[in-house]
């Protein structure tokens, strides 16, 4: 029988390095979920790393704005923003003040609360499809805009945080290129998986929009 995962929060200084350190080493963390119905609980099994202002695919490329301000602050806080029109990304805060970088969360294995994330997920057919990719994942977990800047280091009584779980070992991860990123930086291998994970993802690479005539 594997040891029960470490209940110790993440501290800011885990957060508080480059983006391509932190993201791998957040495979086989537990993310933490509390909502009015009860707890749920993430085996983190996929991410993918977006490094700030220095990143064509990231939304800080620009630089602040009302939408993405959460990046430019402190380490170990979420960024949450909606996208397509359809669910919310979660996104965890790297490095120091002002640098932007960040690590949004694809995918996962819901070990606590299998059953409130079915509720959401009415068309999940296997406890493997609650939370394997972006839009289930957010979904499951009941993530919204009011999570942003959430601090992920004060413990499991937050409504957001992080713990240290069991972390993967480097051998039994894997590393490509982001899903659905185009431009300068479509093929960095900024996309982070546990080997062989039932949860991960499917990779789908940009689609260019076709030009009208």
């Amino acid at each position: 029988m594997s040891a029960r995962p470490d209940r110790t929060p993440l501290t800011r200084a885990f957060f508080d390095r480059p983006v391509l350190t932190v993201a791998p080493d957040l495979l086989g963390r537990t993310l933490v979920r509390n909502t009015p119905e009860g707890p749920l609980e993430l085996r983190i099994t996929e991410v993918e790393a977006y490094e700030g202002e220095a990143d064509p695919g990231s939304h800080a490329y620009r630089g602040p704005t009302s939408r993405n301000a959460s990046m430019f602050g402190p380490p170990g806080h979420a960024y949450v923003y909606f996208i397509y029109g359809m669910w919310f990304s979660l996104n965890l805060v790297c490095g120091p003040p002002g640098h932007a970088s960040g690590v949004l969360l694809r995918a996962g294995e819901v070990t606590e609360g299998a059953d409130l994330a079915a509720k959401r997920r009415h068309s999940a057919k296997t406890p493997r499809e609650l939370a394997g990719g972006p839009a289930r994942r957010a979904t499951a977990l009941a993530i919204d805009r009011t999570l942003d800047g959430t601090d992920l280091c004060t413990g499991p009584d937050s409504p957001l945080s992080v713990l240290e779980g069991t972390p993967t070992p480097p051998d039994l991860a894997s590393s490509g290129p982001r899903t659905g990123v185009g431009g300068a930086g479509a093929h960095h291998p900024y996309r982070f998986w546990i080997t062989h994970d039932p949860t991960v993802s499917p990779y789908r690479a940009h689609a260019p929009r076709r030009r009208s005539t």
